[in-house]
């Protein structure tokens, strides 16, 4: 049970689960784990909506806050979307169906909820999160980046402790960034493409989707008799590689080489625009061993290219709490907008 007399709630929406948390008026989260329920995001957008509403009941269940005492609730979705929360009006991975296109996700949310609804991408959520919890009291005083390394590449920029989001809403999609190729690609290998139409953007090499696509296609070439070659399909091969990453295997570690310098190459153009406090990496090339993930962060920072001021100014971490980030983040984007509602 909790004695605050308001709270914020987080919603992090995702392709088969949300997650949810609460946190009370002093800033405390009242959920240290992973609260997740079905999204039902195939079902159309009145279920999902309805299976958010339901997600928020439950959190609030576990920490004995009553809906009436909720005065914010924070919502995280993939994107791409607006910086108003709707989705694209040419749908989106986990938003496929027609009736997605162009759906106003966080005004049909706020009008169910009946309280003020904070709409994030889920990408700036959790650099929003990574933030304050690398940085706790002095956050508003402090800037960082993101990288986040999933089917894409998702990310977020953090100015004074808040969200940087762009006249369209499209700050922070550093994996269209472009960057540069020269060095970063073996003999022989083609110039990765990304399938929003770019060629050579960050996404095109540091993404599941990148090593689907041009990373693993090529490294096979090279390890013809590696046991991926004999992997039915190319996806599942992909889906597979980080596990072999973990076990030092060579032409893994080829691959998240190529995905690390890329990191760092987008991190050294960020230098340059931004000049952040911190450099955080996240997502699922990160879900590993804890000396994977310490040997994927080192070389993502030898390959970032920083002045000495720079770097005496600066540090790269791993984003906490990854599960429960953009839930977290979603939250804290709530709590900071009660100063404007």
């Amino acid at each position: 049970m909790t004695s605050s007399s308001w709270v914020v709630a987080g919603l992090d929406n995702g392709g088969t689960c949300n997650s949810a948390t609460v946190l009370d008026d002093s800033g405390r989260f009242l959920v240290d784990r992973l609260v997740e329920s079905p999204s039902r995001v195939r079902d159309g957008p009145d279920v999902a909506v309805g299976a958010l509403v339901e997600a928020l009941d439950h959190v609030l269940g576990l920490t004995g806050v009553a809906r009436e005492s909720v005065r914010a609730v924070g919502l995280g979705t993939p994107g791409p979307a607006s910086a108003d929360g709707v989705i694209s009006s040419k749908g989106a991975t986990n938003f496929s169906q027609a009736a997605w296109h162009g759906f106003d996700f966080r005004d049909v949310l706020e009008r169910r909820l009946g309280v003020p609804v904070i709409y994030n991408n889920d990408g700036n959520a959790a650099a929003l999160y990574a933030h304050h919890a690398h940085f706790g009291r002095e956050a508003a005083l402090r800037s960082s980046v993101s990288a986040i390394v999933g089917t894409g590449l998702g990310g977020g920029v953090i100015e004074a402790g808040r969200v940087i989001r762009g006249a369209a809403g499209m700050a922070g999609e550093l994996g269209h960034v472009h960057i540069p190729m020269q060095g970063l690609l073996a003999d022989g290998q083609p110039v990765p493409e990304c399938k929003c139409g770019f060629v050579a953007d960050a996404e095109s090499v540091a993404s599941l989707t990148g090593i689907e696509r041009n990373l693993l296609p090529y490294w096979l070439t090279r390890f013809p008799d590696h046991e991926l070659a004999s992997v039915a399909s190319i996806s599942e091969a992909a889906k597979l590689v980080r596990g072999y990453g973990d076990s030092e295997d060579p032409l893994a570690l080829e691959i998240f080489g190529q995905q690390a310098m890329a990191l760092g190459r987008l991190f050294t153009i960020a230098s340059n625009f931004i000049d952040p406090n911190a450099y955080f990496v996240g997502g699922g090339v990160v879900e590993a061993s804890p000396k994977f993930r310490e040997w994927f962060l080192a070389q993502v920072r030898e390959h970032t290219s920083l002045r000495e001021e720079q770097l005496e100014g600066s540090t790269f971490a791993l984003i906490p709490d990854l599960d429960m980030a953009g839930a977290r983040g979603a939250a804290l984007a709530a709590f900071d907008s009660l100063d404007t509602l």
